[in-house]
């Protein structure tokens, strides 16, 4: 990446795809708080992989396919929701403390972690208590040039920590209720010396002679829960209900060394704080028909803002600027939804209503007035399944999604008159929709269970930025605009299947395949974000004192035809096969040791998702190659 003009290959980008979407149109949150958005503007581009630490997840589910009627906007593709540890899940029945200490080595960016976590009980009270910390260098690849320069595809050195703090306080007021009080704390620091940016010779007065940055990150999350679980109640079996308020900063600091012409810093941040209320009831209603009533609300207002500074700005701009205004963002939204029981058939209709106001302020905001925004949304639902019998049951649904614009695409403020462009706010901007059918059938024999999915996908009023007018000159500048452009199509089938065919041995088998289309203006082109078919095939032995793994993945190559035409032509990488081993051992039965080895048979590939936009004729192609073979090992006392 540069200092100024793009942030190609800046770590943090790392997405989530989910059917053929992925980026902010995918859903993530931990303990019920939304990660915060991926942000990219130039040289600043910030995502929402670094948000999220393993360390102190206990649980992830992943819902495929539109989920707006449940969690409401961004939900247009899927949604992955994580659940950090609670002290139940460390305490054994009767135990009044437990925990475990861990530590692990990674050889694909020789880092060291270590992690502990303790809980302990005292009448109704119950406490737990964890902290991680890891520190690690650059990902390897398999490229083979290790010059200091722009031919570079040998990893550019970087070192980076991470520590994380876990915090959570349980009381059972009554054996029906819990109040529970958690805290998150994260830090991150990432220093990458590049050398990839050095300019060759013959050098030019702006040419690069050196360049390093310095990235931060910081998440704090405290929240407050009720509660309530009681089969026997009157109303309401079953209720939750979350006040949270969660603050996050990004921070990318680069420095250049340019041949003749000044040095130049950049400087760019990236903030949002959110506070948040969210209610989720359950009824359990018996009579003619039995139905389980879900319904609930849920409130959001979360502050963003960005900044970019440092020294040497652009011709015809001034430092510091804000990319678009400091802009306070609410989303309120009511659900109501019902599992009837029909026999051996269960149908589930739901509906939800959203409202989403955008509120920018002007102050500090030098491009242009800002504009402010209101609109709502309205998702049905409704699914079926027929237990037909334990080998077959299909089942069905009919969804619905959106996703509300996001504050930087409704004010994209930025002018450069002496380039000769600007970009202007969109105050008629409408939400992404989504309408998704799904279609399928599981089921179980013996040790054998599998299941099958189908499903066709429509998005309408896809976001994009476009010029809408202007001639490029500093008179008549191009104006460029986020407006609802295109639209989509995806379809596709999964598959899934699980064989306990021996007391101690099991084997696995995953097929996805999909395939998308946009389309402008009556033109189709392929989705880029569609991944190529890809299939994987495990094997696993599991004793209760030592136990071993093979997994095998496929994905095709990139069909040059599915990818959407571009000047010059991009890269289609080939087919591959990576073959992954595990084995964990208990040397005691409280200290277990695992062991992985990954790309075991070393091979040299290309993910798709990694060389998007890369040129066919690209000369450092090998510099976006996977990891070839390297290890993982860990060691873990539970107590």
């Amino acid at each position: 990446f540069t200092a100024a003009s793009n942030a190609t290959g800046r770590a943090g980008l790392e997405s989530i795809n989910i059917r053929g979407l992925e980026g902010n149109q995918v859903l993530i949150m931990v303990d019920g708080v939304r990660v915060p958005n991926s942000f990219s503007f130039g040289s600043f581009a910030t995502g929402r992989g670094d948000y999220l630490e393993v360390d102190g997840v206990q649980t992830v589910e992943v819902l495929r396919g539109p989920a707006s009627t449940q969690f409401g906007s961004d939900g247009l593709a899927g949604a992955v929701t994580l659940r950090t540890l609670e002290p139940s899940d460390l305490l054994k029945p009767g135990q009044r403390m437990g925990g475990f200490v861990r530590a692990g080595y990674a050889t694909v960016d020789r880092s060291a972690s270590t992690s502990a976590s303790v809980a302990g009980q005292v009448g109704a009270w119950q406490a737990l208590l964890l902290g991680s910390y890891r520190r690690g260098h650059e990902l390897d690849n398999q490229g083979q040039l290790d010059t200091l320069n722009v031919s570079r595809t040998t990893p550019n050195p970087q070192d980076y920590n991470s520590r994380y703090a876990l915090a959570k306080v349980s009381y059972a007021v009554t054996s029906a209720q819990k109040l529970m009080f958690g805290a998150e704390s994260q830090r991150r620091r990432q220093d990458t010396e590049v050398y990839s940016a050095r300019a060759l010779p013959p050098l030019s007065p702006s040419s690069t002679l050196d360049l390093e940055t310095r990235d931060h990150l910081k998440r704090d999350r405290v929240s407050l829960e009720h509660r309530f679980n009681d089969v026997n109640a009157m109303w309401a079996q079953r209720a939750e209900t979350r006040i949270y308020w969660q603050s996050a900063q990004v921070q990318q600091v680069a420095y250049e060394d340019r041949n003749t012409l000044a040095d130049r810093i950049r400087d760019n941040r990236y903030d949002t704080q959110v506070l948040g209320l969210s209610t989720l009831l359950e009824s359990n209603l018996s009579g003619a028909v039995n139905q389980r009533l879900s319904y609930g609300f849920d409130w959001s207002r979360t502050t963003v803002s960005a900044v970019r500074d440092g020294t040497m700005p652009p011709f015809g701009e001034t430092f510091p600027t804000k990319p678009f205004p400091d802009t306070r963002y609410t989303l309120v939204g009511a659900f109501v939804q019902s599992e009837v029981e029909l026999g051996t058939t269960s149908i589930i209709p739901g509906l939800r209503f959203d409202r989403y106001q955008i509120n920018p302020s002007n102050d500090g905001y030098a491009a242009a007035n800002a504009v402010a925004l209101t609109g709502q949304a309205v998702t049905p639902r409704i699914g079926g399944v027929w237990r037909l019998n334990p080998l077959f049951s299909p089942y069905g649904q009919l969804a619905m999604g959106f996703r509300a614009p996001t504050p930087e695409q409704v004010n994209n403020g930025f002018t450069n008159l002496a380039s000769g462009y600007t970009s202007i706010g969109n105050a008629n901007l409408k939400a992404e929709h989504a309408n998704s059918i799904e279609l399928g059938f599981r089921g179980q024999f013996g040790g054998l269970r599998y299941s099958v999915a189908m499903f066709d996908n429509r998005y309408q009023d896809f976001i994009s930025q476009q010029a809408v007018g202007g001639a490029g000159t500093p008179s008549d500048p191009t104006v460029f605009q986020y407006v609802n452009l295109n639209n989509a199509h995806i379809r596709g089938l999964e598959f899934r299947s699980q064989w306990q065919w021996a007391t101690l041995w099991s084997s696995s088998f995953g097929l996805a395949y999909a395939k998308g289309d946009s389309e402008v203006a009556g033109q189709l082109t392929p989705l880029d974000s569609v991944q190529p078919i890809k299939a994987v095939l495990g094997l696993r032995y599991d004793s209760q004192r030592w136990g071993a793994k093979a997994n095998m993945t496929y994905s095709a190559g990139k069909d040059a035809s599915r990818i959407a035409p571009a000047k010059p032509v991009a890269y289609a990488p080939p087919a591959y096969s990576v073959l992954d081993v595990g084995v964990y051992y208990k040397l005691l039965p409280t200290l277990t040791l695992n062991a992985n080895l990954n790309n075991a048979l070393n091979a040299t590939y290309w993910a798709w998702s990694d060389v998007r936009g890369l040129e066919a004729d690209s000369p450092v192609k090998e510099a976006y190659t996977a990891p070839g073979r390297h290890a993982q090992v860990s060691l873990r006392y539970d107590f």
